[in-house]
């Protein structure tokens, strides 16, 4: 009777793998996006499952059983491919340059000119919602208006900082065109 249990919880077992495969699969390949990687990972994740078996008290709760064991193995292949770092390479290089830092810059005193043109009701609203992160029913409270004109107010805001940020870039290029043919 013993040997027919075992078979069963075995044959179980089995099917409870073989159900799990895609889902294991689409995570380590979520982690890993690599195919080979994720085919390796479900292949090693089931290999650790099988010496592991007797572990698992119950075969309702295989799938977060499995998903453990894929994490743990998705950790040991991280540990495992650690990238050596060349000397060669220049490792003191800053990525912070005189360049990028007046680009940043020039960026936000465009935008902060942008919208100083906006009309003030919609300078406000997108203030609140875009940097604040307020929501619209916390907008409506503090300037009190209803929901309906914030997000009107929001909308045409968006929409015209966006048309001032593209006049403006299409005006920087058009002088940056002209200072490079003289």
């Amino acid at each position: 009777m013993k040997l027919l249990d075992t078979l069963c919880k075995n044959r179980e077992f089995d099917q409870a793998l073989t159900k799990s495969r895609e889902r294991l699969y689409r995570i380590a390949f979520a982690w890993s996006h690599h195919p080979d990687v994720a085919d390796d990972l479900v292949q090693e994740t089931f290999s650790k499952a099988l010496r592991q078996r007797k572990q698992l008290r119950d075969i309702d709760s295989i799938g977060p059983w499995l998903f453990k064991i894929l994490m743990n193995t998705w950790h040991d292949y991280l540990r495992c491919k650690k990238e050596t770092i060349e000397y060669d390479e220049n490792l003191f290089a800053d990525e912070e340059t005189p360049e990028s830092v007046n680009s940043r810059y020039e960026t936000k005193q465009h935008v902060r000119q942008a919208m100083q043109s906006l009309p003030m009701g919609q300078r406000e609203v997108l203030t609140l919602v875009d940097l604040e992160h307020c929501s619209y029913a916390e907008v409506t409270e503090i300037l009190n208006i209803p929901a309906g004109t914030v997000m009107s107010r929001l909308c045409r805001a968006r929409r015209l900082l966006k048309e001032i940020l593209l006049d403006n870039s299409r005006q920087a290029n058009v002088l940056e065109l002209r200072r490079h043919k003289l």
